[in-house]
Parts: C-alpha cells; structure tokens; sequence
C-alpha cells in the first residue's frame, strides 16, 4: 500500500521494515477478491499490474491461476524486496524438488518496479491494473487526476481497472494516514470519462486486530 508525498517512500520503508506482513491491518492470507474479479474480467494470457501492492501475496496467486505477464510495482523498496525473495523462492527449489523439465535458473517469474504510482511513466499497457488500498490514500483531487491520468495511459483499451478502497463507512485513516472513502458511483465518476463502470460490491476485510474494515470494489472498462 503506497501514500502519495515526497516522503512516501520513507513511511512506508519504515512500515514494511518494522512489522511483519502479516501484522498490518491490511494483511490478508489470501487474496480471494482481488483474484476473483481479475480473473473474471481479464484472461491469465493478459498482462496484469498491481499497484502499490505492498507484501501482498496477490503476485504468488496469480502466477499460480496461471498468469505470466505479472508486474508488481510500489513505494517501497523494502516491501517489493520482501516479494521478490518469496516468489524468486518458488522457482528456485533445491534440485530434488524441481520438475526434471524445468532448467536449473530461470528468469525472475514476475516484473517489479519500485515507484511512486502519481510519477511513474508507463512504458507499456496492461489488460489489467489492480490496485486495493492505494487510490483511497489520495485526498487531494489533484492526486486523484494524476492517478487516473496514469491509469489511462497504462491500461489498454478494453482493460479493466480492479479496485479496491475503503467504503462510505469505512476508516478516515490507516497507517497513522488521512484516506478518502467511496461508494461504487463515487468512484465511478472520479474515472469518467475514459473507463465505466462494470461491476460494484462491498467487503468487510477483517483485520489481524479483529477490527472489520469496509471496502468497496469496483471493476472500470478502458473505454
């Protein structure tokens, strides 16, 4: 999960370099939606972005549905370091482990960039961008443009933009952070016109705490 400042970086090098994955309220062990509606708007033989992806473990699901085209990008260095060694761990199995067809070193299963998403210049589209908890830590409406004028560039048309923020009746702030918070048409209409929207629902993410935290989902078509 990335916040969009000059110190962004540091916040959340700070972050990921002082509690473990699974100690942040966002953690989840599995990232069931975020599979699910990928899965059910873009082919595995599609690209796929997540942005501000954090130590999630959405990059390890999909490469397992079967995806191939993987690229993770965030803020913070130490989290995406924290990714890289655990996917790098599944292809690089001691040779008793390893399938005899696969060679003994194969190239990195996934793509990462470490960036910030509101200065990031895409060199590529996607059929996919997926981004849970990024774009509600965005509370200025300059962010918001800059944001969508990224996704726009970055998502072919026809791609789709899964994602996740914070509900109408969900937290005003995460990780010490201020965040926005929306319903399905809210954020609809921040993307207009360039995507529509396709598909609404909520989520009560429940927390490593205890606590149950609101989400809203929407899936938006590049138009």
């Amino acid at each position: 999960m990335c916040h969009m400042s000059t110190s962004a970086a540091e916040h959340w090098d700070t972050v990921y370099g002082t509690k473990a994955t699974d100690e942040v309220s966002w953690f989840q062990r599995q990232p069931t939606t975020s599979l699910r509606l990928i899965t059910s708007m873009s082919p595995p033989s599609g690209a796929v972005i997540d942005v501000g992806a954090g130590a999630s473990p959405l990059v390890d699901t999909l490469l397992d549905a079967g995806w191939s085209d993987v690229t993770v990008l965030d803020v913070s260095a130490k989290a995406l370091a924290l990714v890289r060694d655990r996917v790098n761990d599944r292809v690089n199995e001691p040779a008793g482990d390893r399938p005899l067809d696969l060679p003994s070193e194969r190239p990195e299963p996934a793509s990462f960039v470490v960036a910030n998403v509101l200065s990031w210049q895409p060199e590529r589209t996607y059929d996919a961008w997926h981004d849970r908890a990024v774009f509600h830590f965005l509370v200025g409406s300059e962010q918001r443009d800059q944001y969508v004028a990224t996704a726009s560039r970055a998502v072919r048309p026809g791609g789709v933009v899964v994602l996740g923020t914070f509900a109408a009746d969900g937290p005003t702030q995460c990780s010490g952070l201020p965040t926005a918070r929306y319903d399905a048409e809210g954020l609809a209409a921040v993307f207009e016109p360039g995507f529509s929207l396709e598909h609404s629902e909520r989520e009560e993410h429940m927390t490593p705490g205890g606590a149950v935290q609101p989400f809203t989902w929407v899936v938006l078509r590049r138009t």
